[in-house]
């Protein structure tokens, strides 16, 4: 399978507060990565550098075979950040003009919509199902469709890996369920390689195909099924726990370990 991202011996510190030492892991095509760990273990670090956003790490950061550092073809990268409510509901822009900014971000001045630019618009408005809601303003939307909006436009520029923070927050379990099959079947039918940052250890197993356990350092990395048959996570986790993270199981409870 062809590599997505590659990353060697990565530590980073603010000051002399050490926020990621030593970690190692790649993502494969048609991967499907959840990232999750305690505040403060270092999530949000690893993804702002996994995106250019933050410098002066240690280590080694590929996409797609290139130094981070040279990396250009940003459009292959979808990331739907966790505060979209941070986006002002009262702005006039409607879905259409929001998702269109998932393009403009990518071009060149003059940034100018070309043909083939509007069609990618309407394939990603109607891969979300809110192809009805184009001219709509974003500020009319209920949560759930704002949600769809700012997926639209994270997929518009046909990413090959795509960084979700948090996107279950906020959402009504119907919603929520909802978006997480649309992630499965992306990921599934079109290859697509998802990394999802979730404090949602007890759900994200029925989702998502791997685990990424972050606490500064990296304490497991690789499938669900490996997590759970892992004599040291059970020592880390304790059974109960690493059996509610796995999600390989039909039922437990505090009492009975499955």
């Amino acid at each position: 399978m062809n590599k997505v991202l590659s990353i060697s011996n990565l530590s980073f510190s603010y000051g002399e507060l050490e926020a990621l030492r030593d970690i190692t892991f790649s993502v494969e095509q048609g991967d499907y990565i959840a990232l999750a760990g305690p505040n403060g273990a270092g999530k949000t670090t690893l993804i702002r550098i996994m995106l250019g956003l933050t410098e002066g790490y240690r280590g080694k950061v590929e996409l797609y075979g290139q130094k981070l550092s040279d990396f250009k073809n940003w459009k292959r990268i979808g990331y739907l950040p966790q505060r979209v409510n941070l986006f002002n509901p009262l702005f006039p822009a409607t879905v259409r003009e929001v998702v269109g900014l998932g393009l403009l971000s990518t071009k060149p001045f003059p940034r100018k919509f070309t043909r083939n630019d509007e069609e990618s618009i309407r394939r990603s408005l109607e891969l979300m199902g809110i192809g009805d809601l184009e001219g709509k303003l974003i500020s009319e939307l209920s949560g759930g469709q704002q949600q769809r909006v700012f997926l639209a436009r994270a997929l518009v520029s046909d990413p090959d890996l795509l960084i979700l923070d948090e996107p279950g927050t906020a959402l009504d379990p119907l919603v929520r369920d909802s978006f997480f099959k649309l992630m499965k079947k992306l990921n599934e039918e079109r290859g697509l390689a998802i990394i999802l940052i979730t404090h949602d250890t007890g759900q994200i197993g029925e989702h998502a195909r791997k685990l990424l356990y972050l606490d500064k350092r990296i304490i497991f990395f690789g499938s669900f099924a490996d997590f759970c048959s892992s004599a040291e996570m059970n020592q880390y986790f304790g059974p109960f726990i690493q059996h509610f993270i796995c999600h390989q199981h039909k039922r437990y409870d505090d009492n009975t370990l499955p």
